[in-house]
């Protein structure tokens, strides 16, 4: 079966490339670069031995998107592409309203007008906002999302839902991600922030070699066991095992269907752990400091992983401290390409 990656060359991208060619899958990459680099595709020839089919384009572009289901007997799609900056998301939403519901809009009309039925959607836990209680449920009620980022994703999972509700024959699963960390084994793939990195592990890594001067710890006075903010961290490689098994769950399927699954460890860490955990499996002290609250932070917020594991036979098999012992080696064969 040939699978349209959008965004195959991101960081959860990338590593969905590779698991789905180990399942079997021909995997197509579509990206147009604006927030990867080329040099991934060298890392997935390494990985897999051979060059990964990659069409360099926009999915927003419609007509990018024909030429690409017309020139390729596509059977279903996981859709990465997007904008992911919560900062820049408040600064500028327009843009992610545009980028990120407009290309979900146009992919699923171009889907429908060759005949491809099946979709593997990249959602998020942001869609739960600041939860009442945790561990949260796929049935925990969605809240107002902190950043036009999340609210991105809860209308992008309605318009998932409301077009199978339409009569049209779609089979569609979104995948509620937390949070994704670590880098393939080989350390060929990994993350790749451009400028300063939005996501902490790797303003851990960069941190610990010396391209950071500091981490800043963003309040240590939460309700939460050392104080810092708690979060699911799941191994970039147990998340993209998890999106071939949704897809193999689809081609099951033959009705109109739509569900959502939430992708996590089950259990929380504080980041106080995870910077105890980088030290104490890689030897490395980093220098940080606790600064003030950041503005639209969730306190804590974990997945109950119940349903993915019965339903597609997943659960996350990878470890806090295999994840950063991961991280860190990627980080080093960064330095070594420079």
């Amino acid at each position: 079966m040939n699978i349209l990656v959008t965004g195959g060359a991101g960081f959860i991208g990338s590593h969905t490339v590779v698991e789905l060619e180990n399942a079997g899958f021909r995997p197509i990459i579509l990206d147009d670069f604006s927030n990867s680099e080329k040099s991934v595709l060298d890392g997935l020839k390494n990985i897999l031995g051979h060059d990964v089919e990659c069409i360099e384009g926009n999915c927003n572009d419609t007509e990018v998107l024909r030429s690409v289901f017309a020139s390729h007997k596509i059977d279903g799609v996981i859709h990465f592409a997007a904008a992911k900056a919560v900062g820049e998301s408040v600064e500028n939403p327009l843009k992610y309203y545009d980028l990120n519901v407009g290309s979900l809009i146009k992919l699923i009309r171009t889907m429908e007008e060759f005949g491809v039925k099946k979709m593997v959607f990249s959602s998020s836990c942001t869609v739960y906002g600041e939860p009442d209680e945790i561990p949260v449920t796929e049935s925990t009620p969605r809240k107002p999302a902190n950043s036009p980022y999340g609210n991105t994703k809860t209308i992008c999972e309605d318009i998932l839902r409301d077009t199978v509700l339409s009569g049209r024959n779609a089979q569609f699963v979104a995948l509620r991600y937390f949070n994704p960390i670590g880098a393939h084994e080989t350390a060929e793939i990994g993350e790749l922030p451009s400028g300063v990195p939005s996501n902490l592990v790797p303003y851990i890594t960069q941190t610990a070699a010396g391209l950071r001067n500091e981490l800043t710890i963003f309040g240590d006075d939460y309700d939460t066991i050392d104080g810092t903010n708690i979060r699911d961290f799941i191994h970039v490689v147990d998340l993209a095992k998890a999106h071939v098994l949704a897809l193999k769950f689809l081609e099951e399927k033959e009705e109109a269907y739509y569900d959502v699954f939430n992708i996590g460890t089950g259990k929380g860490n504080s980041v106080k752990e995870l910077v105890d955990t980088f030290e104490e499996v890689n030897g490395v002290k980093l220098n940080y400091k606790i600064g003030p609250r950041r503005p639209g932070d969730t306190i804590k917020i974990y997945g109950d992983v119940n349903k993915s594991q019965d339903i597609l036979g997943w659960k996350a098999e990878k470890t806090l401290a295999e994840a950063l012992k991961d991280a860190w080696r990627w980080q080093q064969k960064l330095a070594e390409r420079k």
